[in-house]
C-alpha cells in the first residue's frame, strides 16, 4: 500500500502547484511483466513519476502518451506485447516476454470520485475495499472508464458505472471478491463489451513491536521502507522515545497486562516480542496465543520459547495445535543474520512470506513465480432480452 499512500502524496503536491496529472494502471497482464495488475505510477506534466509500472522500461513511453492523454482529457488503453524477441522495435528494451495492458487515466480534480478520491477513502481506515476498474480490451478507441467504482467492506459503493446493464453482475463479483479474496478480470458482453479489473485491496500491514531496544531501530526502519504502520511498546520510558523511533507511527509505554488494550488488532497485524525481558515477553505470548494471530515472533533460541510455552501450560493454560502455529521462534528466515540490521530483515522477509502464504523459497527454483491462473479473463455473457413491438 506504499505506493498508493506515495500516489496520493504526490498527487496533492502536484495539485497544490497547479499541475495536472494523469493515471496509469497495470490492467492486465498476459505471460510474464515485471509488475502484475494493480501496479500503479502517478505522472505530472513536468514529467515527475511516482510509483512504477515496470522495471523502469515503459515509464518514458508511458510519460509521453500520458502528456497526450492530459492534453486530450481522453483516457488510453496501451498495449506491449514483448513476446517477440525483437522488442527492441518498441523503444523499450523489456525481455520480460509478456503482454501488459497499461490504462493510463487523467485525473480530473473537479470529479469527486476520481481515483485519487478513491484511494484516500481506502486508505482513510483499516478496511479492504474491492476497486474496480473498466476498459475495453477489445476495441482500445472506445470510451475507456477507468477506475471508477469502490466498494467498502460493507459493501456501500462510492463512484458510478459506465453502462447499468453490467451493474448487478459486476456487484456480485464484487462481493466474491471481498469474501474470498481474489482479484478478478471479467468481460461483461452485455451489450457493450467491458473488461473489468476487481481488484482486492487490504489495509498496510500494522508491525506491532514490544521491546525498545537498540536492535528494534533497524526493525523499525525496513518496515517503514516497506510502509508498515509500525506501533512500538515498551516498559521504559526512557527507552521508547520519540527521538530513538522517529519513523514509528505510535510509541506506548505500558506493562504486559495494559498494552492490548491500546491496540486494534486485525489479520493484518503482526507482532514481534523482543524486549529481552524473559516475564514481560512471556506475559504478552499468555495474552496473544488465545487471539489465533497471523504471525508472532519470538526473539531468541527456541529452548527459550519451548521454556515459556512450559511454563503457561503449568499455570493452567491450554495451548493448542492451531494456536502454535502462529508462533514463529526463533524468529525469521534462514539467511545467516548475525547482525540486528540483518536479523530484521529476515523477519520481516517471514512475514511478507507468511502474510503472502508463501514458503521463502529462493524463486530460481521454481518454474513460474506469479500464478498465471490469475491472469485469465473469465467471460460472461448475458443473453439477448429482445423487445417487440405491438
Amino acid at each position: 500500500m506504499k505506493e498508493l499512500q506515495d500516489i496520493v502524496q504526490a498527487f496533492d503536491t502536484a495539485i497544490s502547484q497547479g499541475k495536472q496529472t494523469a493515471l496509469a494502471t497495470v490492467v492486465h497482464v498476459e505471460g510474464s511483466s515485471y509488475r502484475r495488475a494493480g501496479a500503479r505510477m502517478l505522472i505530472t506534466e513536468d514529467g515527475q513519476l511516482t510509483g512504477a509500472i515496470s522495471g523502469g522500461c515503459l515509464e518514458g513511453d508511458a510519460l509521453r502518451k500520458a502528456r497526450l492523454v492530459m492534453t486530450q482529457n481522453r483516457s488510453m488503453l496501451v498495449t506491449y506485447d514483448t513476446t517477440d524477441d525483437d522488442d527492441a522495435k518498441f523503444g523499450v528494451g523489456l525481455g520480460c516476454n509478456g503482454i501488459i495492458h497499461i490504462l493510463i487515466e487523467p485525473i480530473f480534480t473537479n470529479k469527486q470520485d476520481n481515483p485519487i478520491a478513491l484511494f484516500k477513502l481506502f486508505l482513510s481506515k483499516r478496511q479492504a475495499v474491492v476497486l474496480i476498474t473498466i476498459f475495453s480490451l477489445s476495441d482500445k478507441q472506445a470510451n475507456q472508464p477507468g477506475t471508477c467504482v469502490l466498494m467498502t467492506a460493507d459493501e456501500r459503493l462510492r463512484g458510478s458505472f459506465p453502462d447499468e446493464d453490467i451493474k448487478d453482475a459486476l456487484l456480485d463479483d464484487a462481493k466474491d471478491v471481498l469474501k474470498h479474496g481474489n482479484s478478478v478480470t471479467k468481460t461483461y458482453l452485455y451489450g457493450d463489451k467491458f473488461t473489468c479489473f476487481i481488484e482486492l485491496l487490504e489495509p498496510t500491514v500494522s508491525l506491532i513491536i514490544f521491546g525498545a531496544g537498540n536492535d528494534a531501530i533497524p526493525l523499525v526502519q525496513l518496515a517503514d521502507v516497506l510502509g508498515w504502520h509500525v506501533t512500538l511498546i515498551d516498559g521504559r520510558a526512557n527507552y521508547a522515545v520519540s527521538a530513538r523511533f522517529p519513523l514509528a507511527k505510535r510509541i506506548i509505554i505500558a506493562k504486559p497486562e495494559q498494552a492490548l488494550a491500546q491496540l486494534n488488532i486485525d489479520k493484518r497485524t503482526v507482532f514481534v516480542l523482543m524486549t529481552h525481558n524473559y516475564n514481560y515477553d512471556m506475559a504478552m505470548l499468555k495474552q496473544l496465543l488465545p487471539l489465533q494471530l497471523t504471525y508472532v515472533a519470538c526473539l531468541g533460541p527456541k529452548k527459550r520459547l519451548d521454556r515459556m510455552l512450559d511454563e503457561l501450560r503449568d499455570e493452567g493454560l491450554n495451548i493448542t495445535d492451531e494456536q502454535l502455529e502462529s508462533i514463529y521462534g526463533p524468529a525469521g528466515l534462514d539467511i545467516g543474520a548475525e547482525t540486528s540490521d540483518e536479523i530484521a530483515l529476515s523477519i520481516l522477509s517471514e512475514m511478507q512470506a507468511v502474510l503472502k502464504k508463501r514458503r521463502g523459497t529462493p524463486l530460481r527454483e521454481k518454474a513460474i513465480i506469479h500464478n498465471r491462473q490469475a491472469n485469465l479473463i473469465i467471460q460472461q455473457e448475458r443473453p439477448a432480452i429482445v423487445i417487440k413491438s405491438c
